[in-house]
Protein backbone atom coordinates (compact mmCIF):
# COMPACT_ATOMS: atom_id res chain seq x y z
CA UNK A 1 0.00 0.00 0.00
CA UNK A 2 1.71 3.49 -1.23
CA UNK A 3 0.34 5.27 1.74
CA UNK A 4 2.75 6.87 4.22
CA UNK A 5 1.77 8.70 7.69
CA UNK A 6 4.30 10.52 9.29
CA UNK A 7 5.01 13.20 12.32
CA UNK A 8 6.23 16.07 10.98
CA UNK A 9 7.40 19.37 12.86
CA UNK A 10 9.71 22.45 12.40
CA UNK A 11 7.68 24.24 10.37
CA UNK A 12 7.01 27.98 11.13
CA UNK A 13 3.91 28.79 13.01
CA UNK A 14 1.63 30.82 11.15
CA UNK A 15 -0.73 31.95 13.93
CA UNK A 16 1.51 34.21 16.18
CA UNK A 17 -0.58 37.21 15.75
CA UNK A 18 -3.28 35.10 16.96
CA UNK A 19 -2.24 34.55 21.07
CA UNK A 20 -5.18 36.57 22.11
CA UNK A 21 -8.26 34.28 21.85
CA UNK A 22 -11.88 35.05 23.19
CA UNK A 23 -13.32 32.64 25.92
CA UNK A 24 -16.39 31.57 23.91
CA UNK A 25 -15.87 29.11 21.37
CA UNK A 26 -12.69 26.99 20.43
CA UNK A 27 -9.66 28.70 19.56
CA UNK A 28 -8.17 28.31 16.24
CA UNK A 29 -4.74 27.97 17.64
CA UNK A 30 -6.01 24.58 19.47
CA UNK A 31 -7.80 23.63 16.93
CA UNK A 32 -6.85 19.81 14.79
CA UNK A 33 -7.63 20.61 11.23
CA UNK A 34 -7.49 18.09 8.60
CA UNK A 35 -6.81 19.53 5.54
CA UNK A 36 -7.39 16.93 2.97
CA UNK A 37 -7.81 16.88 -1.48
CA UNK A 38 -8.52 14.32 -3.73
CA UNK A 39 -7.60 13.78 -7.05
CA UNK A 40 -10.84 11.81 -9.73
CA UNK A 41 -11.64 10.75 -12.81
CA UNK A 42 -14.62 12.95 -12.66
CA UNK A 43 -16.62 15.60 -11.60
CA UNK A 44 -19.51 13.40 -9.77
CA UNK A 45 -19.70 10.38 -7.37
CA UNK A 46 -22.80 9.62 -8.26
CA UNK A 47 -21.67 9.57 -11.92
CA UNK A 48 -19.62 6.83 -11.55
CA UNK A 49 -16.61 8.91 -10.94
CA UNK A 50 -13.98 7.12 -8.36
CA UNK A 51 -11.29 8.81 -6.29
CA UNK A 52 -7.74 8.24 -8.06
CA UNK A 53 -5.71 9.75 -4.90
CA UNK A 54 -5.93 10.98 -1.42
CA UNK A 55 -3.50 13.39 0.31
CA UNK A 56 -3.88 14.99 3.60
CA UNK A 57 -2.25 16.91 5.67
CA UNK A 58 -2.93 17.54 9.77
CA UNK A 59 -2.39 20.57 11.65
CA UNK A 60 -2.85 22.36 14.45
CA UNK A 61 -1.87 26.05 15.48
CA UNK A 62 0.45 26.24 12.47
CA UNK A 63 2.74 23.37 12.94
CA UNK A 64 2.19 20.52 10.81
CA UNK A 65 1.20 16.98 12.81
CA UNK A 66 1.44 14.23 10.12
CA UNK A 67 0.61 13.74 6.49
CA UNK A 68 -1.20 10.96 4.74
CA UNK A 69 -1.19 10.05 0.86
CA UNK A 70 -2.22 7.29 -1.06
CA UNK A 71 -2.82 6.18 -4.77
CA UNK A 72 -6.63 4.66 -5.05
CA UNK A 73 -6.87 1.96 -7.49
CA UNK A 74 -10.27 2.91 -9.68
CA UNK A 75 -10.90 -0.12 -11.09
CA UNK A 76 -11.77 1.69 -14.29
CA UNK A 77 -9.73 3.56 -16.81
CA UNK A 78 -8.09 7.27 -15.97
CA UNK A 79 -9.80 9.07 -18.89
CA UNK A 80 -6.72 10.78 -21.11
CA UNK A 81 -7.66 14.66 -20.35
CA UNK A 82 -7.83 13.76 -16.80
CA UNK A 83 -4.14 11.37 -16.64
CA UNK A 84 -2.91 14.58 -18.70
CA UNK A 85 -4.11 17.16 -16.03
CA UNK A 86 -3.33 14.78 -12.80
CA UNK A 87 -0.38 13.25 -14.33
CA UNK A 88 -1.83 10.34 -12.45
CA UNK A 89 -1.75 7.11 -14.92
CA UNK A 90 -3.49 3.64 -15.59
CA UNK A 91 -0.09 2.29 -15.00
CA UNK A 92 0.29 4.10 -11.49
CA UNK A 93 -2.60 3.10 -9.74
CA UNK A 94 -2.57 -0.77 -11.02
CA UNK A 95 -0.97 -1.49 -7.89
CA UNK A 96 -2.55 0.73 -5.30
CA UNK A 97 -5.20 0.00 -2.82
CA UNK A 98 -8.80 0.14 -3.54
CA UNK A 99 -10.74 2.79 -1.88
CA UNK A 100 -12.44 0.05 0.35
CA UNK A 101 -9.11 -0.12 2.37
CA UNK A 102 -7.79 3.73 1.70
CA UNK A 103 -11.36 5.05 2.88
CA UNK A 104 -10.60 3.71 6.36
CA UNK A 105 -7.30 4.40 6.73
CA UNK A 106 -7.83 8.16 5.56
CA UNK A 107 -10.61 8.19 8.03
CA UNK A 108 -8.35 6.66 11.00
CA UNK A 109 -5.93 9.60 10.01
CA UNK A 110 -8.82 12.26 10.03
CA UNK A 111 -10.18 10.86 13.29
CA UNK A 112 -11.10 13.59 15.63
CA UNK A 113 -10.24 16.53 13.30
CA UNK A 114 -11.83 19.71 11.35
CA UNK A 115 -12.01 18.69 7.59
CA UNK A 116 -10.38 21.90 5.45
CA UNK A 117 -10.83 21.34 1.61
CA UNK A 118 -10.89 23.83 -1.17
CA UNK A 119 -14.04 23.66 -2.51
CA UNK A 120 -15.32 20.97 0.20
CA UNK A 121 -18.46 19.80 -0.95
CA UNK A 122 -16.24 18.08 -4.03
CA UNK A 123 -14.04 16.36 -1.90
CA UNK A 124 -16.09 15.65 1.51
CA UNK A 125 -18.81 15.06 -1.07
CA UNK A 126 -16.51 12.04 -2.52
CA UNK A 127 -15.93 10.74 0.73
CA UNK A 128 -19.08 10.61 2.03
CA UNK A 129 -20.29 8.73 -1.33
CA UNK A 130 -18.19 5.85 -0.50
CA UNK A 131 -18.57 5.96 3.10
CA UNK A 132 -22.16 5.25 2.03
CA UNK A 133 -21.31 2.55 -0.46
CA UNK A 134 -19.21 0.71 1.96
CA UNK A 135 -22.12 0.73 4.65
CA UNK A 136 -19.50 2.64 6.53
CA UNK A 137 -21.16 5.79 9.31
CA UNK A 138 -19.84 8.94 8.57
CA UNK A 139 -18.10 10.58 11.08
CA UNK A 140 -19.08 13.51 12.33
CA UNK A 141 -16.57 16.14 10.66
CA UNK A 142 -17.18 19.90 10.81
CA UNK A 143 -15.89 20.91 7.67
CA UNK A 144 -14.18 24.76 6.99
CA UNK A 145 -14.09 25.33 3.35
CA UNK A 146 -11.32 27.37 1.96
CA UNK A 147 -12.51 28.47 -1.32
CA UNK A 148 -15.92 29.95 0.23
CA UNK A 149 -13.67 31.24 3.43
CA UNK A 150 -11.81 33.58 0.89
CA UNK A 151 -14.68 34.68 -0.89
CA UNK A 152 -16.01 36.23 2.38
CA UNK A 153 -12.70 37.41 3.30
CA UNK A 154 -11.21 38.78 -0.24
CA UNK A 155 -11.94 41.09 -2.49
CA UNK A 156 -10.83 41.93 -6.17
CA UNK A 157 -8.14 43.98 -5.30
CA UNK A 158 -6.65 41.08 -3.80
CA UNK A 159 -6.70 38.21 -5.87
CA UNK A 160 -9.07 38.09 -9.58
CA UNK A 161 -10.30 34.80 -7.96
CA UNK A 162 -10.34 32.14 -5.53
CA UNK A 163 -8.76 29.61 -7.37
CA UNK A 164 -6.49 27.44 -4.74
CA UNK A 165 -3.45 28.39 -7.47
CA UNK A 166 -4.36 31.99 -7.36
CA UNK A 167 -4.85 32.10 -3.69
CA UNK A 168 -1.49 29.97 -3.56
CA UNK A 169 0.76 32.88 -5.37
CA UNK A 170 -1.52 35.45 -3.34
CA UNK A 171 -0.16 33.80 0.54
CA UNK A 172 3.02 33.15 -0.72
CA UNK A 173 2.26 29.04 -0.29
CA UNK A 174 5.59 27.39 0.40
CA UNK A 175 3.92 24.23 -2.28
CA UNK A 176 2.82 25.29 -5.76
CA UNK A 177 -0.34 22.92 -6.69
CA UNK A 178 0.04 20.76 -9.45
CA UNK A 179 -3.14 18.88 -9.27
CA UNK A 180 -1.97 16.28 -7.17
CA UNK A 181 -3.47 15.41 -3.84
CA UNK A 182 -0.52 15.98 -0.88
CA UNK A 183 0.76 19.06 -3.09
CA UNK A 184 -2.26 20.70 -3.29
CA UNK A 185 -3.30 19.61 0.69
CA UNK A 186 -0.12 21.49 1.67
CA UNK A 187 -0.74 24.67 -0.74
CA UNK A 188 -4.39 24.51 0.74
CA UNK A 189 -2.74 24.58 4.49
CA UNK A 190 -0.81 27.71 3.57
CA UNK A 191 -3.89 29.54 2.10
CA UNK A 192 -5.78 28.48 5.53
CA UNK A 193 -3.25 30.03 7.18
CA UNK A 194 -3.64 33.22 5.39
CA UNK A 195 -6.73 33.52 5.13
CA UNK A 196 -6.68 32.92 9.13
CA UNK A 197 -4.36 35.48 9.90
CA UNK A 198 -6.92 38.45 7.86
CA UNK A 199 -9.54 37.03 9.82
CA UNK A 200 -7.59 37.03 13.23
CA UNK A 201 -7.43 41.47 12.78
CA UNK A 202 -11.23 41.18 12.27
CA UNK A 203 -12.10 39.61 15.77
CA UNK A 204 -12.10 36.13 14.34
CA UNK A 205 -10.50 33.81 16.68
CA UNK A 206 -12.59 31.12 17.48
CA UNK A 207 -13.89 27.93 15.21
CA UNK A 208 -17.28 29.32 15.84
CA UNK A 209 -16.70 32.67 14.69
CA UNK A 210 -14.39 31.13 11.65
CA UNK A 211 -17.26 29.03 10.35
CA UNK A 212 -19.61 31.81 10.39
CA UNK A 213 -18.21 34.64 9.77
CA UNK A 214 -19.53 37.03 7.13
CA UNK A 215 -17.55 39.75 5.49
CA UNK A 216 -20.90 41.89 5.14
CA UNK A 217 -20.78 42.49 9.31
CA UNK A 218 -18.58 46.02 9.59
CA UNK A 219 -15.98 46.14 12.24
CA UNK A 220 -17.71 48.61 14.23
CA UNK A 221 -20.15 45.78 14.39
CA UNK A 222 -17.77 43.55 15.40
CA UNK A 223 -16.76 46.08 18.34
CA UNK A 224 -20.24 45.71 19.78
CA UNK A 225 -19.41 42.16 21.22
CA UNK A 226 -19.48 43.63 24.64
CA UNK A 227 -22.85 44.37 24.47
CA UNK A 228 -23.38 40.18 24.89
CA UNK A 229 -21.44 40.04 28.01
CA UNK A 230 -23.90 40.49 30.56
CA UNK A 231 -25.80 37.68 29.39
CA UNK A 232 -26.04 34.35 30.59
CA UNK A 233 -25.21 30.88 29.19
CA UNK A 234 -28.20 29.38 29.58
CA UNK A 235 -31.73 29.34 27.24
CA UNK A 236 -34.00 32.61 27.03
CA UNK A 237 -35.14 35.28 24.67
CA UNK A 238 -32.94 38.46 23.86
CA UNK A 239 -34.21 41.79 22.48
CA UNK A 240 -31.76 44.38 21.20
CA UNK A 241 -32.76 47.97 21.95
CA UNK A 242 -31.51 51.15 20.33
CA UNK A 243 -30.95 54.26 21.61
CA UNK A 244 -34.55 55.05 22.35
CA UNK A 245 -35.14 51.81 24.05
CA UNK A 246 -37.09 50.85 21.38
CA UNK A 247 -37.31 46.69 20.81
CA UNK A 248 -35.37 46.28 17.21
CA UNK A 249 -35.49 42.59 17.43
CA UNK A 250 -36.68 39.61 19.25
CA UNK A 251 -35.22 35.86 19.44
CA UNK A 252 -34.50 33.22 20.93
CA UNK A 253 -31.52 30.66 22.12
CA UNK A 254 -30.23 27.88 24.60
CA UNK A 255 -27.38 29.65 25.04
CA UNK A 256 -28.21 33.81 24.89
CA UNK A 257 -24.77 35.16 25.35
CA UNK A 258 -22.77 32.84 22.64
CA UNK A 259 -26.16 33.57 20.25
CA UNK A 260 -25.65 37.44 20.32
CA UNK A 261 -22.57 37.26 19.96
CA UNK A 262 -22.75 35.54 17.23
CA UNK A 263 -24.76 38.71 15.59
CA UNK A 264 -21.68 40.63 15.62
CA UNK A 265 -18.87 38.30 14.07
CA UNK A 266 -21.36 35.65 12.34
CA UNK A 267 -22.84 35.13 8.66
CA UNK A 268 -26.45 36.25 8.94
CA UNK A 269 -28.28 35.78 5.85
CA UNK A 270 -31.64 37.39 7.20
CA UNK A 271 -31.83 40.86 5.01
CA UNK A 272 -30.93 43.97 7.29
CA UNK A 273 -29.53 42.52 9.74
CA UNK A 274 -26.46 44.52 10.03
CA UNK A 275 -28.57 47.38 9.72
CA UNK A 276 -30.41 46.59 12.98
CA UNK A 277 -26.81 45.67 14.84
CA UNK A 278 -25.82 49.08 14.02
CA UNK A 279 -28.65 50.60 15.64
CA UNK A 280 -28.49 48.27 18.58
CA UNK A 281 -26.93 50.26 21.80
CA UNK A 282 -28.14 47.09 24.15
CA UNK A 283 -29.31 43.47 24.81
CA UNK A 284 -31.84 42.44 26.84
CA UNK A 285 -31.46 38.62 27.97
CA UNK A 286 -34.89 36.90 29.96
CA UNK A 287 -33.68 33.63 30.71
CA UNK A 288 -36.05 30.95 30.54
CA UNK A 289 -36.33 27.46 32.54
CA UNK A 290 -37.04 26.02 29.28
CA UNK A 291 -36.41 25.95 25.21
CA UNK A 292 -40.49 25.66 24.84
CA UNK A 293 -40.88 28.82 27.04
CA UNK A 294 -38.08 31.08 25.15
CA UNK A 295 -39.69 30.45 21.96
CA UNK A 296 -43.37 30.75 23.73
CA UNK A 297 -42.25 34.28 25.01
CA UNK A 298 -40.62 35.02 21.86
CA UNK A 299 -43.99 35.04 19.94
CA UNK A 300 -45.39 37.32 23.09
CA UNK A 301 -42.81 39.53 23.02
CA UNK A 302 -42.83 40.23 19.14
CA UNK A 303 -46.73 40.86 19.79
CA UNK A 304 -46.27 43.14 22.10
CA UNK A 305 -43.32 45.04 20.76
CA UNK A 306 -43.84 44.71 16.98
CA UNK A 307 -40.24 45.06 16.28
CA UNK A 308 -39.34 46.13 12.49
CA UNK A 309 -36.72 43.82 12.01
CA UNK A 310 -38.87 41.08 13.02
CA UNK A 311 -40.20 39.79 9.45
CA UNK A 312 -42.45 36.78 11.26
CA UNK A 313 -44.75 36.55 13.53
CA UNK A 314 -45.70 40.50 13.95
CA UNK A 315 -49.29 39.69 12.94
CA UNK A 316 -50.48 36.78 15.05
CA UNK A 317 -53.62 38.79 15.63
CA UNK A 318 -54.26 39.71 11.65
CA UNK A 319 -55.62 36.55 10.66
CA UNK A 320 -58.87 35.46 8.60
CA UNK A 321 -61.27 32.74 9.61
CA UNK A 322 -63.46 30.55 7.36
CA UNK A 323 -67.37 30.33 8.85
CA UNK A 324 -70.30 28.29 8.31
CA UNK A 325 -72.95 30.56 9.39
CA UNK A 326 -76.31 29.09 11.78
CA UNK A 327 -78.76 29.94 10.14
CA UNK A 328 -81.87 28.71 8.24
CA UNK A 329 -79.75 28.65 4.74
CA UNK A 330 -76.13 28.16 5.38
CA UNK A 331 -73.63 29.60 3.93
CA UNK A 332 -69.65 30.28 3.90
CA UNK A 333 -67.90 33.77 4.53
CA UNK A 334 -64.35 34.69 5.43
CA UNK A 335 -64.57 36.38 8.94
CA UNK A 336 -61.55 38.28 10.90
CA UNK A 337 -62.77 36.96 14.61
CA UNK A 338 -64.34 33.96 16.26
CA UNK A 339 -67.84 34.63 17.82
CA UNK A 340 -69.33 32.57 20.69
CA UNK A 341 -72.20 31.84 17.93
CA UNK A 342 -72.00 27.80 17.64
CA UNK A 343 -71.01 28.14 14.55
CA UNK A 344 -68.26 26.51 12.96
CA UNK A 345 -64.63 27.85 11.73
CA UNK A 346 -61.98 26.89 10.06
CA UNK A 347 -59.03 28.52 10.59
CA UNK A 348 -56.90 30.46 11.74
CA UNK A 349 -55.20 31.33 8.16
CA UNK A 350 -52.47 34.12 7.78
CA UNK A 351 -53.35 34.91 4.37
CA UNK A 352 -56.40 36.65 3.36
CA UNK A 353 -55.70 34.25 -0.10
CA UNK A 354 -55.18 30.99 0.92
CA UNK A 355 -58.38 31.51 2.72
CA UNK A 356 -60.18 32.36 -0.32
CA UNK A 357 -58.03 28.85 -1.46
CA UNK A 358 -59.96 27.22 0.74
CA UNK A 359 -63.45 28.54 0.21
CA UNK A 360 -62.94 27.82 -3.69
CA UNK A 361 -62.17 24.10 -2.15
CA UNK A 362 -65.39 23.93 -0.58
CA UNK A 363 -67.57 25.46 -3.06
CA UNK A 364 -66.11 23.27 -6.00
CA UNK A 365 -67.58 20.26 -3.63
CA UNK A 366 -70.50 21.54 -1.76
CA UNK A 367 -73.07 23.44 -4.03
CA UNK A 368 -74.45 25.38 -1.06
CA UNK A 369 -75.26 29.64 -1.42
CA UNK A 370 -72.71 31.99 -2.15
CA UNK A 371 -74.27 35.14 -2.02
CA UNK A 372 -74.15 37.15 1.07
CA UNK A 373 -77.05 38.25 3.58
CA UNK A 374 -79.51 35.82 5.33
CA UNK A 375 -82.15 34.93 3.42
CA UNK A 376 -85.96 34.40 4.79
CA UNK A 377 -86.96 30.89 5.65
CA UNK A 378 -89.34 31.36 2.30
CA UNK A 379 -87.00 33.33 -0.39
CA UNK A 380 -88.24 34.58 -3.33
CA UNK A 381 -85.40 35.91 -5.63
CA UNK A 382 -84.12 35.38 -8.90
CA UNK A 383 -81.85 32.63 -9.14
CA UNK A 384 -78.12 33.84 -10.03
CA UNK A 385 -75.81 32.35 -12.66
CA UNK A 386 -74.32 30.10 -10.78
CA UNK A 387 -77.93 28.42 -9.82
CA UNK A 388 -77.92 28.79 -14.02
CA UNK A 389 -74.14 26.36 -13.54
CA UNK A 390 -75.63 23.92 -11.31
CA UNK A 391 -73.09 24.91 -8.86
CA UNK A 392 -75.41 26.27 -6.31
CA UNK A 393 -78.77 24.28 -4.99
CA UNK A 394 -80.22 27.71 -5.19
CA UNK A 395 -82.56 28.42 -2.38
CA UNK A 396 -83.05 31.65 -2.80
CA UNK A 397 -85.89 31.16 -5.97
CA UNK A 398 -87.32 27.80 -3.99
CA UNK A 399 -85.02 25.10 -5.88
CA UNK A 400 -84.64 23.34 -2.61
CA UNK A 401 -86.10 22.79 0.54
CA UNK A 402 -84.76 23.04 4.24
CA UNK A 403 -84.17 19.39 4.44
CA UNK A 404 -82.37 18.83 1.19
CA UNK A 405 -80.07 22.14 2.05
CA UNK A 406 -79.46 20.57 5.00
CA UNK A 407 -78.03 17.61 4.37
CA UNK A 408 -75.55 19.23 2.05
CA UNK A 409 -74.91 21.55 4.90
CA UNK A 410 -74.83 18.36 7.37
CA UNK A 411 -72.14 17.29 4.83
CA UNK A 412 -69.65 20.15 4.70
CA UNK A 413 -69.49 20.42 8.51
CA UNK A 414 -68.17 16.60 8.59
CA UNK A 415 -65.82 17.47 6.51
CA UNK A 416 -64.50 20.80 8.50
CA UNK A 417 -64.50 19.00 12.30
CA UNK A 418 -64.15 15.26 11.31
CA UNK A 419 -63.58 13.82 7.85
CA UNK A 420 -62.22 15.80 5.03
CA UNK A 421 -62.76 12.75 2.18
CA UNK A 422 -65.87 14.26 0.46
CA UNK A 423 -63.62 16.98 -0.57
CA UNK A 424 -60.33 15.07 -1.54
CA UNK A 425 -62.41 13.11 -3.46
CA UNK A 426 -64.21 15.68 -5.52
CA UNK A 427 -61.23 17.36 -6.36
CA UNK A 428 -58.78 14.99 -6.97
CA UNK A 429 -61.37 13.91 -9.51
CA UNK A 430 -61.48 17.10 -10.63
CA UNK A 431 -57.72 17.58 -11.52
CA UNK A 432 -57.42 13.89 -13.00
CA UNK A 433 -60.18 15.32 -15.53
CA UNK A 434 -58.01 18.32 -16.05
CA UNK A 435 -54.60 16.29 -16.20
CA UNK A 436 -56.28 13.67 -18.72
CA UNK A 437 -57.21 17.11 -21.17
CA UNK A 438 -53.68 18.65 -21.08
CA UNK A 439 -55.46 21.55 -18.65
CA UNK A 440 -52.42 21.77 -16.61
CA UNK A 441 -52.23 25.19 -15.37
CA UNK A 442 -56.00 24.57 -14.18
CA UNK A 443 -55.01 21.40 -12.13
CA UNK A 444 -52.48 23.33 -10.64
CA UNK A 445 -54.71 25.89 -9.41
CA UNK A 446 -57.30 22.72 -7.80
CA UNK A 447 -54.28 21.62 -6.04
CA UNK A 448 -53.50 24.42 -4.20
CA UNK A 449 -56.91 24.42 -2.84
CA UNK A 450 -56.86 21.30 -1.93
CA UNK A 451 -54.20 21.69 0.04
CA UNK A 452 -54.92 24.73 1.70
CA UNK A 453 -57.99 23.18 2.65
CA UNK A 454 -56.43 20.19 4.48
CA UNK A 455 -54.09 21.94 5.55
CA UNK A 456 -56.63 24.40 7.37
CA UNK A 457 -58.87 21.28 8.33
CA UNK A 458 -55.38 19.66 9.92
CA UNK A 459 -54.35 22.98 12.06
CA UNK A 460 -57.96 23.06 13.29
CA UNK A 461 -58.63 20.54 14.38
CA UNK A 462 -55.37 19.97 16.21
CA UNK A 463 -55.66 23.60 17.99
CA UNK A 464 -59.57 22.63 19.05
CA UNK A 465 -58.72 19.45 20.32
CA UNK A 466 -55.88 20.80 23.18
CA UNK A 467 -57.53 24.38 23.02
CA UNK A 468 -60.46 22.07 24.93
CA UNK A 469 -58.18 20.62 27.43
CA UNK A 470 -58.61 22.83 30.54
CA UNK A 471 -55.53 21.28 31.60
CA UNK A 472 -52.46 19.59 30.23
CA UNK A 473 -49.34 18.67 31.91
CA UNK A 474 -46.46 16.70 30.66
CA UNK A 475 -42.73 16.34 31.19
CA UNK A 476 -39.82 15.01 29.30
CA UNK A 477 -35.98 13.79 30.39
CA UNK A 478 -33.46 16.81 29.43
CA UNK A 479 -30.21 16.46 28.39
CA UNK A 480 -28.39 16.67 31.35
CA UNK A 481 -31.15 14.58 33.08
CA UNK A 482 -33.62 16.72 34.08
CA UNK A 483 -36.58 16.69 33.87
CA UNK A 484 -38.60 20.21 31.80
CA UNK A 485 -42.42 20.36 32.96
CA UNK A 486 -44.93 22.59 31.22
CA UNK A 487 -48.69 23.13 32.74
CA UNK A 488 -50.86 23.97 29.11
CA UNK A 489 -54.33 25.48 29.63
CA UNK A 490 -56.87 25.72 26.84
CA UNK A 491 -53.78 25.84 24.44
CA UNK A 492 -51.92 28.45 26.23
CA UNK A 493 -48.64 27.87 28.36
CA UNK A 494 -49.46 28.51 31.40
CA UNK A 495 -46.17 27.04 33.61
CA UNK A 496 -43.04 26.37 32.80
CA UNK A 497 -40.11 24.53 35.00
CA UNK A 498 -37.05 22.13 35.60
CA UNK A 499 -37.51 19.76 38.14
CA UNK A 500 -34.32 20.11 40.39
CA UNK A 501 -32.38 17.25 41.00
CA UNK A 502 -32.96 15.38 44.14
CA UNK A 503 -35.87 16.57 44.40
CA UNK A 504 -39.61 15.72 45.31
CA UNK A 505 -41.45 15.01 41.62
CA UNK A 506 -45.04 15.40 42.64
CA UNK A 507 -44.38 17.95 45.24
CA UNK A 508 -42.38 20.07 42.68
CA UNK A 509 -45.13 19.67 39.78
CA UNK A 510 -48.07 20.28 42.15
CA UNK A 511 -46.53 23.54 43.23
CA UNK A 512 -45.66 24.77 39.45
CA UNK A 513 -49.77 23.95 38.63
CA UNK A 514 -50.69 25.82 41.71
CA UNK A 515 -48.38 28.78 40.75
CA UNK A 516 -49.06 28.70 36.94
CA UNK A 517 -50.89 31.42 35.27
CA UNK A 518 -55.23 31.20 34.93
CA UNK A 519 -56.14 30.90 31.80
CA UNK A 520 -60.23 31.24 30.83
CA UNK A 521 -61.51 29.08 27.21
CA UNK A 522 -61.81 30.59 24.10
CA UNK A 523 -64.62 30.94 21.98
CA UNK A 524 -64.89 27.95 18.91
CA UNK A 525 -62.13 26.45 17.97
CA UNK A 526 -59.89 29.33 18.78
CA UNK A 527 -56.83 28.49 21.68
CA UNK A 528 -56.76 30.82 24.38
CA UNK A 529 -53.33 31.49 23.16
CA UNK A 530 -52.32 33.07 19.48
CA UNK A 531 -52.14 30.08 16.92
CA UNK A 532 -48.37 29.99 16.53
CA UNK A 533 -47.94 29.56 20.35
CA UNK A 534 -50.36 26.57 20.51
CA UNK A 535 -48.64 25.17 17.48
CA UNK A 536 -45.46 25.26 18.84
CA UNK A 537 -46.99 23.77 22.58
CA UNK A 538 -47.96 20.81 20.38
CA UNK A 539 -45.00 20.24 18.30
CA UNK A 540 -43.38 20.09 21.74
CA UNK A 541 -46.34 18.00 23.14
CA UNK A 542 -45.69 15.45 19.86
CA UNK A 543 -42.04 15.41 20.44
CA UNK A 544 -40.50 12.06 21.38
CA UNK A 545 -40.01 11.60 24.84
CA UNK A 546 -42.96 13.43 26.43
CA UNK A 547 -44.46 11.92 29.42
CA UNK A 548 -48.29 13.00 30.00
CA UNK A 549 -49.14 13.36 33.97
CA UNK A 550 -52.46 14.66 34.12
CA UNK A 551 -55.27 15.97 31.54
CA UNK A 552 -57.80 17.47 32.30
CA UNK A 553 -60.89 16.82 29.59
CA UNK A 554 -60.17 14.86 26.52
CA UNK A 555 -57.51 15.62 24.33
CA UNK A 556 -58.53 13.86 20.93
CA UNK A 557 -58.47 14.54 17.36
CA UNK A 558 -60.60 12.94 14.49
CA UNK A 559 -59.20 8.99 13.55
CA UNK A 560 -60.27 10.42 9.55
CA UNK A 561 -59.20 13.80 10.39
CA UNK A 562 -57.09 16.14 7.73
CA UNK A 563 -54.10 15.20 9.31
CA UNK A 564 -53.76 11.89 7.50
CA UNK A 565 -53.71 14.11 4.20
CA UNK A 566 -50.68 15.99 4.99
CA UNK A 567 -48.11 13.88 3.97
CA UNK A 568 -48.61 13.81 0.34
CA UNK A 569 -49.27 17.80 0.28
CA UNK A 570 -45.69 18.19 1.95
CA UNK A 571 -43.95 16.24 -0.13
CA UNK A 572 -45.59 18.60 -3.23
CA UNK A 573 -44.93 21.77 -1.54
CA UNK A 574 -41.32 20.74 -0.11
CA UNK A 575 -40.64 19.52 -4.29
CA UNK A 576 -42.29 22.81 -5.71
CA UNK A 577 -40.07 25.05 -2.94
CA UNK A 578 -37.08 23.08 -4.88
CA UNK A 579 -37.91 24.56 -7.90
CA UNK A 580 -39.17 28.32 -7.09
CA UNK A 581 -37.63 31.12 -6.42
CA UNK A 582 -36.81 31.93 -2.97
CA UNK A 583 -39.28 35.06 -2.75
CA UNK A 584 -42.37 33.05 -3.55
CA UNK A 585 -41.63 30.11 -1.33
CA UNK A 586 -43.21 31.73 1.51
CA UNK A 587 -47.14 30.82 -0.23
CA UNK A 588 -46.42 26.84 0.14
CA UNK A 589 -45.06 25.60 3.35
CA UNK A 590 -45.39 27.01 6.84
CA UNK A 591 -42.08 27.70 8.54
CA UNK A 592 -40.37 26.01 11.75
CA UNK A 593 -37.84 28.52 13.17
CA UNK A 594 -35.86 26.54 15.51
CA UNK A 595 -34.06 27.48 18.70
CA UNK A 596 -30.72 28.17 17.95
Amino acid sequence: MSSAASALGGRRTQWESQRSFDELGRPLRDVTFCVVDLETTGGSAAGGSMITEIGAVKVRGGEVLGEFQTLVNPHTAIPPFIAVLTGISNTMVADAPSIESALPAFLEFAAGCVLVAHNAPFDVGFLKHFAAAQERPWPAFEVVDTARLARRVLTRDDTPNCKLATLARVFGAATTPNHRALADARATVDVLHGLTERLGGLGVHTLEELQTFSSRVSTAQRRKRHLAEALPHAPGVYLFRDDGDRVLYVGTSRDLRTRVRSYFTASETRSRMGEMVGLATSVTGIECATTLEAQVRELRLIAEHQPRYNRRSRNQAKVTFLKLTRETWPRLSLVKRVLDDEADYLGPFSSRRTAEKCLAALHETFPIRQCSGRLPRLPSRAPCVLAELDRCLSPCDGSVDETAYGSVVRQLRDALVRRPDAVVEAINQRMSTLAADERFEEAGAHRDRLAAFVRAASRTQRLSALSRCPEVVATRREDDGRWAVHVVRHGRLAAAGVIPLGADAHQYVAQLRATAETVADAPGPVPAASAEETEQVLRWLEAPGIRLVDIDGEWVCPVAGATRHLALHDAVAQSRRDLVPFDERRELTPVHRPVR
